[in-house]
């Protein structure tokens, strides 16, 4: 099984399909804590703010993976992390968060941040895996429920 991650534009088809995809497994994860039409936070949704898009492709070009970094204050925000359910297991996470550390690096952010919830263990075990701490929540998930944040310092990044 075979596949690479590219940069693509935040309007890519194949990047829309895979947030497509992701909010409905979130609305079904979350269904009794998200209203009807709710989808966090609205800059997610027009790409505002967003500096990297990331893909990942079998060799057939079919997408897989997903990935997006937006400015948050100083920091870089990892936003809409989702692998195609038939991919989880191979590695398509961990390349993403490789292509994530470099890009972070390349920007010069002084950490990434994340937020994700309760219902998500395998992506908290995930993030912890790959170095990323536990942190306060952070605006804009004050107050909602379930929520975890996370943190890794650029500078703690391997260097590849």
């Amino acid at each position: 099984m075979t596949y690479t991650i590219k940069s693509v534009s935040w309007d890519d088809p194949a990047g829309e399909a895979l947030r497509a995809a992701m909010r409905a497994e979130m609305r079904e994860r979350y269904a009794d804590r998200m209203p009807p039409g709710r989808d966090e936070p609205q800059m997610v949704v027009t790409g505002e703010g967003v500096v990297w898009v990331g893909l990942a492709v079998t060799g057939d070009t079919t997408p897989i993976g997903h990935a997006l970094l937006r400015r948050h204050g100083p920091d870089l925000e990892i936003k809409r992390m989702y692998v195609a359910p038939a991919w989880r297991g191979h590695g398509v996470a961990a390349a993403l968060l490789d292509a994530i550390d470099a890009e972070a690096r390349r920007l010069g952010a002084p950490r990434v941040i994340l937020h994700t919830g309760d219902r998500q263990p395998d992506a908290v075990a995930r993030y912890t895996r790959h170095g990323y701490q536990p942190i306060p929540v952070y605006e804009p998930y004050l107050g909602m429920p379930g929520a975890h944040c996370f943190a890794k310092a650029v500078t703690a990044l391997p260097h590849r």
